[in-house]
C-alpha cells in the first residue's frame, strides 16, 4: 500500500488499543473474547515498550517473533501463547483494515508447535467466550452443555430421546459395544434442557432434530459447534475438546475417579487416569459431585 494512502497517524500502539477493543464489540465478539483480546494486547505492548517500541509503524515481524519466544522461555504452555498469538495478528489485520500499518507483519508469524495426538480442552475463559456467542442459538447451545457439563459423546447427544431423560439424571441407552449408563445432570445442565424442552416445537421422540423431525445428524452439530468457536475466537478446537474439558475440570475439582469413568463410559478406568498428567492433578479426589462449569 502506497504510504500516501496510509492514515496519518502518530497513536501509539496504547492509544490505539481502546479503538481496536470498540471494533471488537462493534463485530460483536463475546465478551469474555474481548477481556482476553485485551489482556493479550496490553502484554504485547507492555514487551514492546521495554524495547523502546511504541508505534505500530516500528514493529517488525521479527519482534513478534521474540514476543513469542520470550513467552515460550517463561513457560507459557504453547496453546497459551498461540491463544495470545490470535490476539496479535486479529489486531495486526485490523491496523492494516484501517490503513494505519501498509503490511500485515504478524502474517508470517509461526504459532509454536503444539505436541499432536495430546487431547485439548479448553480453558474457563475459552469454554465461556463459546457460551457468550451460541447462546441466542437454543437447540447448540444445549448441545454444548451436555457435553461440557455432563460429559456425553456428540452420538449420544443425537440419539438422545426425550424419555432418556430423567428429573436429575440423562439414561445413555446401551450401543454398539457400549453398555447402558446414567449420567447425574449438575443445575446449569438440566436448566438448560428445561428451556430448550419447554420451547420445542416437534413430537419427535428424539430431543435434537433437524427441519425435517429426524435425528439431528453428528456432522451437522460438529459444523454448528466449529462455526461458533470460529466465532468465539477459538477455531483451534472441536466438539470433542468440549468433552476432554468436562473430564479435565471435574479432576481437577477432585470428582471420584471411578465415578467420572462411569459417568463418561470408559470401559477402563485406566483410561480415565491418563487423564491425570493432562489436569496435572497428582491425587485423585473422592468427590461424588460433578463440577459446574
Amino acid at each position: 500500500m502506497p504510504r500516501s494512502q496510509l492514515t496519518m497517524t502518530q497513536d501509539t500502539l496504547k492509544n490505539l488499543l481502546p479503538k481496536f477493543i470498540d471494533y471488537l464489540r462493534i463485530k460483536n465478539r463475546s465478551n469474555s473474547t474481548v477481556i482476553a483480546y485485551r489482556a493479550d494486547l496490553e502484554q504485547l505492548i507492555n514487551f514492546l515498550q521495554s524495547k523502546s517500541k511504541v508505534l505500530p509503524q516500528q514493529i517488525t515481524s521479527v519482534d513478534i517473533e521474540i514476543f513469542r519466544d520470550t513467552l515460550l522461555a517463561e513457560k507459557y504452555t504453547p496453546k497459551s501463547v498461540s491463544r495470545k498469538l490470535n490476539a496479535v495478528k486479529t489486531f495486526f489485520r485490523w491496523l492494516v483494515l484501517e490503513k494505519i500499518v501498509a503490511q500485515d507483519i504478524s502474517h508470517q508469524v509461526s504459532h509454536p508447535k503444539i505436541e499432536v495426538g495430546a487431547p485439548k480442552f479448553l480453558s474457563p475463559l475459552e469454554y465461556r467466550a463459546l457460551r457468550d456467542v451460541v447462546r441466542s442459538d437454543v437447540r447448540i447451545a444445549t448441545i454444548v452443555e451436555l457435553i461440557l457439563q455432563a460429559g456425553m459423546r456428540i452420538s449420544e447427544v443425537a440419539q438422545l430421546k426425550v424419555e432418556d431423560i430423567k428429573n436429575d439424571s440423562i439414561k445413555v441407552a446401551a450401543y454398539a459395544t457400549q453398555p447402558e449408563r446414567t449420567i447425574p445432570l449438575n443445575k446449569p445442565a438440566k436448566d438448560a434442557l428445561n428451556v430448550y424442552l419447554v420451547n420445542r416445537k416437534n413430537e419427535s421422540p428424539y430431543v435434537f432434530v433437524s427441519k425435517n423431525g429426524n435425528p439431528l445428524a453428528v456432522r451437522n452439530i460438529r459444523a454448528a459447534v466449529d462455526r461458533y468457536m470460529q466465532k468465539a475466537g477459538i477455531p483451534n478446537y472441536s466438539v470433542n475438546d468440549l468433552r476432554t474439558t468436562f473430564i479435565i475440570e471435574n479432576l481437577k475439582a477432585g470428582v471420584d475417579l471411578i465415578l467420572l469413568s462411569q459417568v463418561v463410559g470408559h470401559k477402563r478406568l485406566s483410561t480415565t487416569e491418563k487423564y491425570l498428567a493432562l489436569a496435572e492433578v497428582t491425587q485423585p479426589g473422592k468427590r461424588q459431585t460433578l463440577q459446574e462449569l
